[in-house]
């Protein structure tokens, strides 16, 4: 397709801010995203290693990684909303035309999600008693895992699938024969999707390192479960990175024509260095990991490995699309909506922090004590205020409501 065609294919109602910010909100969005999952599926596969193990330190560990794992699959559900919309607005013509030659898939992936998305809580829900019961339908974990890589193989599938727009026409009329069914998966790269599923280890090794360091605490912790916990976590955390690597290595190596240049571009040789960073801190650190918040920051490395990771294949996909194809999704059209960008932003960074961060700092503390926690007379208040601002949003956004209709 020609550039004007892509560019006629626009929204020509434009977009309400600048579309870098949506470029930007899309890395960050996608990086959070993806720690989700790939945390989700480490704490996944801990559960099921673990849940056939006599060792009581596996026993235990398959437990906390249960319910790591079913908290991880609902964030990374919800992230994983934010940069599907993003990109839906940046890349529109490319995004839309993909999930129409895959409209099945893409319709499947909901139905495909909901079932790995239950199957995870009905494993929880029949092993009540963790590691002091007998495992019970383990196959509810394994068919979960299945389908949930199922659903992000169709992703990988729709994101690659926007790349080529020149071979849109031979996929939608293969032949010359019209094929609307949207049936067919048409584009894949296994490098790319076995690259972003395998840094689930070196993740939940630095996943694990923070887990220690959060029970440490702990009067009367078990000490030899946290020595499993440091030694487990090395096993994952370099050999996983390495193993990543090497599959980024061969994603690279494998890159389409039009893509190859990027294999050498300063953006590649940075997501190297952060990774190996990442992989070796602990070793690093040594016994830093038992001091103040040190044994948090392979994780905290690891997410801003992440970002930059995230940063790299946006910096692919707008490469590809402005040099093969002559599309800048920065020439977007701008209808400045200055209310609806503000919102947004209050919304996240406000109502969100004060929210989240309320959430959080309770579910931490609480963690670290013995018997029933009682929240500092500072924290109280800001569940106070953080339980105002949504009653706040919620009146805002019916009275916003009721102008527009009375409008």
């Amino acid at each position: 397709m020609t550039p004007e065609q892509l560019l006629a294919l626009r929204d020509q109602a434009g977009v309400p801010s600048h579309p870098g910010i949506f470029l930007a909100l899309g890395v960050l969005t996608f990086a959070l995203h993806i720690a989700a999952v790939q945390v989700m599926l480490g704490a996944a596969g801990l559960t099921l290693w673990g849940a056939f193990r006599q060792d009581v330190r596996w026993r235990r560990l398959a437990t906390l990684m249960l319910t790591t794992a079913k908290v991880a699959v609902s964030v990374a559900i919800v992230l994983g909303v934010a940069p599907l919309l993003f990109v839906q607005v940046t890349y529109d013509p490319f995004w839309y035309t993909s999930n129409v030659l895959s409209a099945r898939w893409v319709i499947a992936s909901i139905v495909v999600l909901i079932g790995g998305y239950l199957a995870i809580y009905l494993y929880y829900w029949k092993n009540p008693a963790g590691a002091e019961g007998p495992v019970r339908s383990p196959w509810l974990m394994v068919l979960s895992l299945m389908l949930l890589l199922t659903v992000g193989f169709i992703i990988h599938v729709l994101t690659y699938q926007m790349n080529f727009p020149e071979l849109w026409m031979t996929w939608y009329a293969p032949g010359g024969v019209v094929d609307p069914s949207g049936s067919g998966l048409h584009a894949f790269h296994l490098p790319r999707f076995l690259f972003f599923i395998t840094l689930s280890l070196p993740v939940i090794g630095a996943w694990l390192l923070a887990l220690r360091r959060y029970l440490q605490v702990r009067p009367h912790e078990d000490a030899a479960f946290l020595d499993f916990l440091g030694a487990l976590s090395n096993r994952l955390t370099m050999p996983g990175g390495l193993v990543a690597l090497l599959l980024g290595a061969w994603w690279m190596a494998t890159l389409p024509a039009k893509m190859a240049a990027f294999a050498l571009s300063p953006w590649v040789l940075v997501a190297v260095v952060i990774i190996l960073a990442t992989v070796f801190l602990p070793r690093i650190l040594g016994p830093r990991l038992d001091q103040g918040l040190w044994g948090y920051a392979t994780f905290a490395l690891g997410a801003a490995a992440l970002i930059l990771v995230g940063t790299a294949r946006e910096i692919l996909r707008y490469r590809t699309l402005l040099g093969s194809h002559g599309y800048d999704p920065l020439t977007y059209r701008i209808q400045m909506d200055w209310y609806s960008t503000l919102t947004f932003f209050l919304t996240f960074g406000v109502l969100g922090a004060a929210t989240l961060g309320y959430m959080l700092t309770v579910a931490w503390r609480a963690g670290q004590v013995e018997g029933v926690y009682t929240p500092t007379p500072g924290l109280a208040r800001l569940g106070r205020w953080a339980t105002g601002l949504i009653v706040l949003w919620i009146l805002h956004y019916f009275v916003l409501g009721f102008i527009t209709w009375g409008a």
